[in-house]
């Protein structure tokens, strides 16, 4: 199943940072550690071409140390790319007027302020980034995808101007795993995705890259070995996710599991590696291509048999 959630306000968030990018020079990309290759948005990159781009591994804290390191070398090997990891506090954020300072050493003063574009996904961490750079609560934040809905100038010093805008995904996602990953992770509004479907994408991923923290969580035996739908279901007794008939409540199984990675409960998880990302994203590239192209041949068939028959000459 394709998970897709684009609601209104991004399309004005699009229109948005189409209009204001001219202005800026220096776009601030936060992307989460736990999926740093799923959460940079294609969209974003295609409306903020051209201008020197600092990406921040948000959330390190809950990531895969030895991956994002990984994840900071192939960033900071692209061109007008520079990337760090980071865990919002008042001390790591201050290190980012630094960094965007350095990237554009023309910029400064009352007189040629520098003007940055912060932005990237829903529930990245923007809001809470924000609100540790000024010291107060100028953003609002939560534990869901879609908190920010409205452009915002913010003034970080007297020639350092901070422009916020809501978290923007993309109108379709192409990469199967890239839509389980975000769901995973709360970049996806609730109502779009099936837990189920997402928890046992999660749970046949760390079976394969994680199994010793999957079996410290749950104190089952074999983990790796297990269907990923009988796993979900030995969860689910394990935790009392019981209905009537001790039958196990998937959804509510499902929703432990995917609650757990997100609180830390099953320790430091990356859930992609640069050539994971890379191979998912061809493939996916792939499939949308013959998707396109079958959209296509189907179209030209309608109108083949819609028109009419000349009658031939006798």
């Amino acid at each position: 199943m394709s998970i897709q959630w684009f609601p209104g306000h991004m399309h004005l968030t699009q229109k948005a940072i189409a209009s204001r990018i001219a202005q800026i020079d220096v776009v601030l990309e936060l992307l989460d550690a736990r999926l740093p290759g799923s959460s940079a948005s294609p969209l974003l990159a295609t409306l903020t071409a051209g201008r020197p781009t600092l990406k921040v591994l948000n959330k390190q804290d809950l990531a895969d140390p030895d991956i994002t390191d990984l994840w900071l070398a192939h960033y900071n090997a692209q061109p007008c790319t520079r990337a760090m990891g980071l865990t919002a506090t008042l001390v790591a954020a201050r290190s980012l007027i630094n960094a965007c300072r350095l990237m554009a050493p023309h910029r400064g003063g009352m007189v040629r302020p520098l003007r940055v574009l912060i932005c990237g996904i829903p529930n990245v961490g923007k809001s809470t980034l924000i609100n540790s750079l000024t010291g107060q609560g100028t953003a609002k934040t939560g534990d869901e995808a879609g908190i920010t809905r409205h452009e915002q100038r913010i003034s970080l010093a007297d020639d350092f101007y901070l422009y916020d805008t809501p978290g923007l995904l993309w109108p379709r996602i192409t990469v199967t795993q890239s839509g389980h990953n975000l769901a995973a992770c709360g970049a996806i509004g609730r109502n779009a995705f099936d837990a189920e479907e997402v928890a046992l994408a999660l749970l046949g991923y760390l079976q394969q890259h994680y199994p010793a923290l999957l079996q410290a969580r749950f104190k089952l035996e074999g983990v790796s070995t297990l269907g990923t739908t009988d796993l979900l279901d030995a969860i689910g007794r394990r935790r009392g996710a019981l209905l009537c008939g001790n039958r196990v409540d998937l959804p509510k199984a499902a929703m432990l599991v995917i609650d757990d990675l997100r609180s830390l409960a099953l320790g430091r998880i990356t859930l992609e590696t640069p050539s994971q990302f890379a191979r998912w994203l061809s493939d996916g590239q792939m499939q949308d291509a013959q998707r396109q192209t079958n959209k296509l041949l189907k179209k030209e068939a309608r109108k083949s048999r819609q028109r009419p028959v000349t009658p031939s000459s006798p």
